[in-house]
């Protein structure tokens, strides 16, 4: 398929649907006249169009009609009343990508009565170009028809494919979710760090910094994690004694007990 003519149709034009249109057209691959973005909120129409030059409706019949993709990029408790507004109107030539948290295949299948389906989690630095997304299709999925979603999810990001879908409810409680705990741990380092006197705005600065070298540094150096841990952690030195002050406070079960909440949340939001 001709990328630079591929019609897409979002369903949902929230933050992720918005981030997925932008990360599209910037690829070039549909232009902006091959896009199509339904949403109910009149004024999130409007605001599609006139920054992006797609197409905006209300209809999510209208939309999907004519795209090779639809992409259902809506909330959870959205999705039976989007679903009966296109049961029975998708065609096999149309590939349907559902980004919903939780929604399994099986519910989009029967629910959409329709079997080609690529069900995948991004996470929110997509919105950069930053983010990663992990995905998984149907049987019925065609070669071409992959390559499709490859190339939409790779636009926002890196992408990687996986063979089972349970695996999905696993990457949404650690890449989908995980954007939020770095958060938390920038706003908790950036408060200790105003509370012992330096700047606030010297303070993000330092963390930010320190959070993406730290980052690049596990990438290119070859080593795990734990070994660069122990390299930059001295014997009675002031690492060593903020790690211990973490292991008092359990923080390593901490972050266990919360991708185990997370991942049967996820698990939950699919029954």
């Amino acid at each position: 398929m001709d990328f630079k003519i591929m019609k897409i149709a979002f369903i949902g034009g929230g933050n992720m649907g918005e981030a997925m249109v932008a990360a599209v057209l910037q690829k070039r691959l549909a232009n902006p006249e091959a896009i199509i973005v339904s949403d109910i909120a009149s004024a999130r129409r409007k605001h599609l169009e006139e920054k992006y030059g797609v197409t905006a409706t209300s209809s999510n019949g209208e939309a999907a009609e004519k795209a090779d993709v639809v992409v259902l990029a809506i909330k959870p408790q959205n999705l039976l009343e989007v679903m009966a507004s296109l049961k029975g109107c998708l065609k096999p030539s149309q590939l349907v990508l559902s980004i919903i948290a939780g929604a399994k295949i099986n519910t989009l299948s029967r629910g959409l009565r329709h079997d080609y389906i690529v069900r995948a989690m991004p996470n929110t630095p997509a919105q950069i170009g930053e983010g990663i997304s992990v995905w998984t299709a149907t049987a019925e999925v065609t070669k071409q028809q992959k390559e499709s979603a490859r190339a939409i999810l790779g636009a926002m990001g890196k992408e990687v494919y996986v063979d089972d879908e349970k695996y999905i409810d696993m990457a949404t409680a650690i890449s989908g979710s995980g954007p939020a705990y770095f958060f938390l741990m920038v706003e908790a380092l950036v408060d200790a760090a105003v509370r012992i006197g330096l700047p606030r705005d010297t303070a993000l600065m330092l963390v930010l910094e320190t959070m993406l070298g730290s980052g690049h540094l596990i990438q290119r150096s070859g080593k795990e994690p734990d070994e660069l841990r122990r390299m930059v952690t001295s014997p009675g030195g002031t690492t060593a004694e903020a790690l211990l002050q973490l292991e008092k406070g359990k923080f390593t079960d901490l972050v266990k007990q919360a991708v185990k909440a997370a991942y049967k949340r996820a698990k939950e939001l699919g029954r």
